[in-house]
């Protein structure tokens, strides 16, 4: 089965074909072409997304990305996975009126896809999938999210813990720009925190953990930002890269010892890390170094780079979970939800 999927949820315009096959116990891919046009350098002036702007971006990128897809054989799809939620209700629309106009002249079915589930099935277009066993336990993070989902298999998911405020990558992003740091914020602050050294230690900063000691599996990032603005205010002088590296690490921090946790109280078979502050190579580390030292029975997953942000491939591998239940959506039944659950 060949699924053409369609992102268009923030500043990221996706379309991809991926073949798929296997049905949900033994899933294959083969991602035929994946493109995206990133909007990076139109929201950079602002300092972050702009909704109209990306609206009218999608509008024009998706029909020219098409065309690079598919060319001439513009029928070679047997359905469409487009995400509906969540995201900037805007963006979503346009990548829904784009799947709703190929569905009516190709007369192929819709699947309505969560950019969150999405996200969960990315880590399956490596070819890594032979080995991911249920349950498994999902760490979900990126610029709107941070959640643990507990996966019972494909499309079978249960939020146990989430973030109470801040999303960790929205946290990334604000304290990137209390720090005069470029857009997009989250990797500017990695690549700052990476020039901090020894001679750094001697301002002593130290900023809180939130949440690290509850008992519940739920995460909290705002006060952490605020500590950073604190930090700023109170210390004029203060070198920016270590504070940068000291915020890093204790959003981290709470990030692994929250999700041992929750595999301490789940005992998951696989641990899923997906979303894009997935691509963060410290958080990958810490993650990696703490299960080893526990000695913990656990098979860990990434996407490979390439997949961690925003792609349509990823949208096209749960549209064929959906496709298999024929789970399809009329296609003037779709519907955008910003504030779309698991």
């Amino acid at each position: 089965m060949k699924i053409l999927g369609i992102e268009t949820s923030c500043d990221e315009t996706g379309i991809a074909l991926v073949e798929a096959n296997g049905g949900l116990k033994n899933p294959r891919f083969r991602v035929i072409k994946n493109l995206v046009a990133s909007q990076i350098k139109i929201h950079a002036p602002f300092g972050g997304v702009v909704p109209n702007l990306a609206k009218r971006e999608h509008e024009k990128n998706l029909p020219i990305l098409y065309k690079k897809l598919l060319g001439r054989f513009t029928s070679k799809f047997d359905a469409v996975a487009v995400t509906t939620g969540p995201g900037l209700e805007p963006c979503l629309w346009e990548g829904i009126n784009f799947a709703q106009s190929l569905a009516k002249e190709h007369k192929k079915p819709i699947v309505a896809v969560n950019h969150m589930a999405g996200h969960l099935a990315s880590i399956l277009l490596g070819g890594k999938n032979e080995n991911i066993r249920f349950p498994a336990l999902a760490l979900l993070v990126s610029g709107g999210h941070t959640e643990l989902v507990l996966m019972k298999g494909w499309l079978n998911y249960k939020i146990v813990g989430e973030t109470l405020d801040d999303a960790v990558g929205e946290a990334f992003d604000k304290v990137a720009r209390l720090l005069g740091l470029p857009y997009p914020g989250g990797p500017a602050l990695s690549k700052l925190a990476d020039k901090s050294n020894v001679k750094h230690q001697m301002f002593n900063i130290k900023l809180p953990r939130p949440m690290i000691n509850s008992k519940d599996f739920n995460f909290s990032f705002s006060g952490l930002k605020t500590a950073v603005l604190y930090a700023l205010r109170d210390n004029p002088k203060i070198n920016k890269a270590a504070l940068a590296k000291e915020f890093q690490n204790s959003a981290i921090e709470v990030l692994v010892i929250k999700t041992l946790k929750a595999v301490e109280k789940h005992k998951p078979k696989t641990l899923i890390v997906a979303g894009g502050v997935a691509a963060n190579k410290h958080l990958r580390k810490e993650l990696i170094k703490t299960i080893n030292s526990r000695r913990l029975p656990l098979k860990t997953f990434f996407p490979e780079k390439s997949f961690t942000g925003d792609n349509a491939a990823m949208i096209a591998v749960a549209g064929y979970f959906h496709a298999l239940k024929r789970d399809f959506t009329k296609p003037a039944k779709l519907k955008a939800s910003g504030r779309l659950s698991l």
